[in-house]
């Protein structure tokens, strides 16, 4: 079976400075992946790449066995299967939930105002705000927002989604009920690819921990494994100050 994302020897500089060192790694189908490791470690860049937000200045990124560093590639087509889930919500704050979420369907999969809003309700249901249809951005929590974001990126029909620290910017309070949904999506079978701080989360729902420093992949394995018993004295540091 073609993995969902194969990453060979990656490269990424920002003028001088080596951000991503020969990065190799593969997310199979069906697969949690969650990265973790310092800031500036280059996981956010990783991630970027992942979907070509960020250009990658050498290596390739195969998306189900297509070359998306290819200059020919459809790039659109390819981003129209991977749903990314920011830090920062990007919900248009003048449209309501609804409206938030069928632009993009309207726009890209040419879908009809009637289905996409039944598309986008499923959706809301699924991360537990259908209550919320009609509500402005400005009236949610930054938790429900993160919701309203990842229903919004799933009201595309991805096959994988890609999440870049989607909780940290909110209240501490408000992370479960974003994890919760993420758990969810990972108990149906979404291939995920989780830059993280919840190492409670990694270790629960996970398959596959990687730890990054300095541009590189340090150590990867499975998640409780990695976290109990880390192998390499730099994860070991790094376990030490966030467990």
């Amino acid at each position: 079976m073609t993995a969902a994302i194969e990453v060979r020897d990656l490269h990424k500089y920002f003028g001088e400075n080596e951000v991503l060192k020969g990065i190799d790694f593969t997310v199979e189908q069906g697969q949690v992946v969650c990265v973790i490791g310092p800031s500036g470690s280059g996981k956010s860049t990783l991630l970027r790449c992942v979907n070509r937000l960020e250009e990658p200045t050498s290596g390739v990124v195969l998306i189900e066995g297509e070359d998306i560093t290819d200059p020919e590639v459809d790039l659109n087509k390819v981003r129209s299967r991977i749903g990314m889930v920011f830090q920062s919500f990007n919900l248009f704050p003048h449209m309501t939930v609804l409206e938030n979420l069928c632009i993009a369907q309207k726009r890209a999969k040419k879908r009809s105002k009637a289905e996409a809003e039944q598309v986008a309700r499923a959706n809301l249901e699924k991360v537990g705000l259908s209550d919320k249809v009609d509500a402005y951005p400005a009236h949610l929590s930054g938790g429900q927002q993160q919701r309203v974001a990842i229903a919004r990126a799933l009201s595309m029909d991805p096959d994988m989604m890609l999440f870049d620290e989607p909780t940290s910017a909110l209240d501490p309070e408000l992370v479960g009920d974003v994890l919760d949904v993420m758990r969810r999506l990972a108990g149906e079978g979404m291939t995920m690819m989780v830059v993280t701080h919840e190492m409670g989360f990694a270790r629960e729902v996970g398959d596959k921990l990687v730890f990054m420093d300095g541009g590189v992949i340090v150590e990867e394995g499975v998640p409780r494994e990695v976290l109990t018993n880390p192998q390499h004295v730099r994860t070991q540091q790094f376990l030490s100050k966030v467990l």
